[in-house]
């Protein structure tokens, strides 16, 4: 099985970069490869100027890893924690002090810094990954799924604080399953599906691209959907339909005008429609257009493929 496909893509400088796909695209494979923890069979990359596979030390001295799992010791203190990477980097003793200090202000760990890891919550546990991937100063950061699992409220904190980063002139690449995150953190991205860039950009012109508003209809469970495309495609002003089990996707020219029409030529043809609903182009729908599928499928059909393969 290839687990990528011909990838590729450029991160600006001093921007956050976004691989953006479903669980299972590639985007974590990619990331191992990139931070020389894993090697390809063909095709070649650099990061900060040095080459994976020539220059693996110049490259692992250049980046900071934050892994999905991360790699705190919860038996240590925060402080402790901090302090072993400087050592792992060569950081002298006084330098490392000031720099753990440093660190755990920034991240608002102050008054936890002297207290075992096991008793921080998951957000402050997440706080202490970054931390200990910038203790070192490094050039570029990669984040790889840095708020699966934390809730609302501390994913939205995590947010302000990685665009915080950047705005500092760190170059960081976030992988990512949540469109939300790569929407508002990304100052370009690459949608990954299936091993293999399917569009990258600015996410705003990704978006631009597709004209007219995103119209997703929910079918009544009783009625036949099999002809549901081609009814739509007799619309004016309506195209791209698209059936994904029992919802409708399509685009439309100022859809909400668009809407009686398309109502009322189902109910004409007996499809009942349970919901409907408008919207400006998303990312959710940038995917759609690419792969032929959305996002959550994408991430179903994924669920799907893990439980087959146990």
């Amino acid at each position: 099985m290839c687990a990528l496909d011909g990838l590729s893509f450029v991160v600006p400088e001093g921007t956050i970069f976004g691989l953006l796909g479903p669980n299972g695209a590639g985007k974590s494979t990619t990331v191992k490869i990139l931070t020389t923890l894993a090697h390809a069979d063909g095709g070649s990359a650099t990061v900060a100027g040095s080459d994976i596979d020539r220059d693996p030390a110049g490259v692992r001295e250049a980046i900071g890893v934050i892994s999905q799992a991360g790699g705190l010791d919860r038996e240590a203190t925060g402080r402790e924690n901090l302090r072993l990477q400087g050592q792992v980097y060569g950081m002298g003793a006084a330098a490392l002090e000031r720099r753990v200090d440093e660190l755990l202000a920034q991240f608002k760990l102050g008054d936890a810094g002297d207290g075992l890891v096991r008793t921080y919550s998951g957000g402050m546990q997440r706080r202490l990954d970054i931390a200990i991937g910038l203790v070192h100063e490094p050039r570029v950061l990669f984040l790889d799924e840095p708020t699966t699992g934390l809730d609302p409220e501390v994913r939205a904190e995590m947010w302000d604080e990685i665009a915080r980063l950047a705005s500092a002139g760190l170059t960081v690449l976030l992988t990512t399953h949540y469109l939300e995150e790569a929407d508002r953190l990304a100052q370009n991205l690459a949608i990954v599906d299936r091993g293999r860039v399917v569009a990258a950009g600015i996410p705003e012109e990704l978006k631009r691209e597709l004209e007219g508003d995103a119209i997703a209809v929910e079918l009544d469970g009783e009625s036949s959907a099999a002809d549901v495309p081609a009814i739509l495609a007799g619309i004016d002003g309506v195209g791209e339909p698209q059936l994904e089990g029992r919802a409708l996707h399509a685009r439309a020219a100022d859809g909400g005008r668009r809407l009686p029409a398309l109502l009322a030529a189902l109910e004409g043809s007996g499809v009942a429609v349970a919901s409907v609903t408008v919207s400006r182009p998303s990312l959710d729908d940038v995917y759609l257009r690419y792969t032929g599928r959305t996002f959550s499928a994408a991430e179903s059909d994924t669920d799907h493929d893990q439980e087959e393969s146990r």
